[in-house]
């Protein structure tokens, strides 16, 4: 109710309802960004990204629905683009060199973050997005639908498939391209 309200206000030209929207909706449009994308600097441009076209789009396009699920697409598409544009500058972390010392206090819970992530990112994409907006947003089948356009039993079977997967990859040990999880060269 409060985003119609606002969105109202928005298209009669009120700035200060986009603010507020922004306010609503920037940290988890963030988390979901640094889910795609490789470093936090480029899910932060993701997530401005996402706002600037949504303004830009809101009113070009004859937007109906729901603003959540209408910046969920913005953010989606805009960590593809950034990813292309920047990502080719990246260097994977397999290819540093040197001996990094681990004993940083919360290394171990970062390094499995990252593996998770690693491993769903090996998920074909539908199933990708589905498993990070249901564990990483937090959000319910239903919204899923919503945002993927896609049936509820549709979002169900492939969530199902997807932690099936998972849960096998985790039972292999965490073997990814040949090598065990934490296995160094």
């Amino acid at each position: 109710m409060r985003e119609e309200i606002l969105l109202k206000r928005l298209r009669a030209g009120d700035a200060s309802a986009m603010d507020e929207l922004v306010r609503m909706y920037y940290s988890e449009i963030l988390r979901y960004c640094k889910w795609h994308a490789p470093d936090v600097h480029l899910a932060e441009d993701a997530a401005q990204e996402t706002f600037l076209k949504a303004i830009k789009y809101l009113g070009r396009c004859g937007f109906s629905g729901k603003f959540r699920n209408f910046l969920y697409k913005i953010a989606g598409n805009t960590c593809i683009d950034l990813y292309r544009s920047r990502g080719r500058d990246l260097v994977p972390l397999e290819e540093v060199n040197g001996d990094i010392s681990y004993a940083e206090q919360g290394f171990e819970e970062a390094a499995d973050q990252l593996f998770i992530k690693e491993l769903v990112r090996k998920l074909e994409p539908s199933a990708q997005e589905i498993v990070i907006l249901r564990f990483g947003q937090d959000l319910k089948l239903r919204e899923i639908a919503g945002i993927m356009d896609m049936p509820m039993r549709t979002v169900q079977s492939k969530l199902r498939a997807a932690l099936k997967e998972l849960k096998t990859q985790l039972m292999k040990g965490g073997e990814t391209d040949g090598k065990r999880y934490g296995e160094q060269d």
